[in-house]
């Protein structure tokens, strides 16, 4: 009788995508963040996580001393189940050097 080969299980390793290692650039940043403000301009929570993937991108312990908040405030703030208020986020806005925009709708 022949020996049938085993069959080789291969399985496919993936890896959590993670954008703040994406954003270099200040420009980049700006982008990614006008883009919430675009695509989802009623999603707080979302917006306010797309200024922590910015935060992680440029370094959480700097923003939240650019900030003056903690970095452990910071990072409440900015998860997904945080709700900064809107102080925090023209704090962390500033302190990331990018602005917040109005045109007419």
């Amino acid at each position: 009788m022949p020996k049938t080969a085993a069959k080789k299980s291969t399985k496919t390793k993936t890896t959590r995508y993670d954008v703040a290692e994406h954003l270099r650039t200040p420009k980049e940043m700006a982008a990614y963040l006008d883009a919430w403000l675009e695509e989802a301009p009623d999603d707080a929570a979302g917006i306010a996580r797309a200024l922590g993937d910015i935060a992680r991108a440029k370094g959480m312990t700097q923003v939240a001393k650019d900030a003056g908040l903690s970095r452990e405030s910071l990072y409440r703030a900015l998860s997904a189940e945080g709700n900064p208020s809107f102080a925090t986020v023209l704090k962390v806005a500033r302190a990331l050097g990018v602005k917040l925009h109005a045109e007419a709708a």
